[in-house]
């Protein structure tokens, strides 16, 4: 079904769980909100739309004509779609991945899970990226004890200091949402991707 991450159909799919639109509007809300994850706009963008749609993952709902400009196709998501989404962006938030890019979108869209279904895939990688720190530090002590210059372990360093950089903003985000000083709930999703567009 989806490549690997798909990150482009994983951002359509989360946009059109807040309101139908057509590629255009998907287009401009991807630049206007910064999503640098997203890359070969527009050609992306499109072929995302094509399979998503191709899978019945989105479907067309109405076509609209304003003036002269051409027609457009308004996409609407599935109950798949929302399943798909879901899987998905659980799958990006608990599962470290050596390509960063991968936490910044999962990140960006977190607003389509529900809160508690954040704070669990959050929890989960959170005791992954621990275990990960544990190894890390395990393989430069035994690195060290064989005797083999530092030089060498710098790169298991520059690994554990962005893990644990990762760890700590991790557990602030948790603390937040724990606090109820970070809560989506309630906000009204569809005005807001409205407000960005009218922009």
């Amino acid at each position: 079904m989806a490549r690997r991450h798909d990150l482009v159909g994983l951002t359509v799919l989360a946009m059109l769980s807040v309101r139908a639109s057509h590629p255009y509007e998907l287009h401009r809300f991807i630049i206007d909100t910064h999503k640098d994850y997203v890359t070969g706009l527009p050609r992306s963008l499109y072929h995302a739309v094509e399979r998503l749609a191709k899978d019945e993952l989105i479907v067309p709902a109405k076509t609209d004509r304003e003036g002269r400009r051409p027609e457009r196709t308004v996409y609407e998501i599935t109950g798949d779609g929302r399943r798909e989404l879901a899987t998905r962006l659980h799958r990006l938030v608990e599962q470290p991945d050596p390509d960063r890019r991968t936490l910044v979108a999962a990140i960006s869209l977190l607003g389509a899970l529900e809160v508690p279904d954040a704070k669990r895939a959050l929890r989960t990688r959170t005791a992954s990226i621990e275990g990960t720190i544990s190894g890390i530090d395990a393989h430069r002590r035994a690195m060290a004890d064989s005797g083999l210059p530092e030089i060498l372990t710098l790169k298991l360093e520059c690994e554990q200091a962005l893990y644990t950089a990762e760890l700590a903003w991790l557990r602030d985000v948790l603390d937040r949402l724990d606090k109820g000083e970070l809560d989506w709930t309630g906000t009204v999703r569809q005005s807001l991707m409205e407000q960005v567009l009218e922009s």
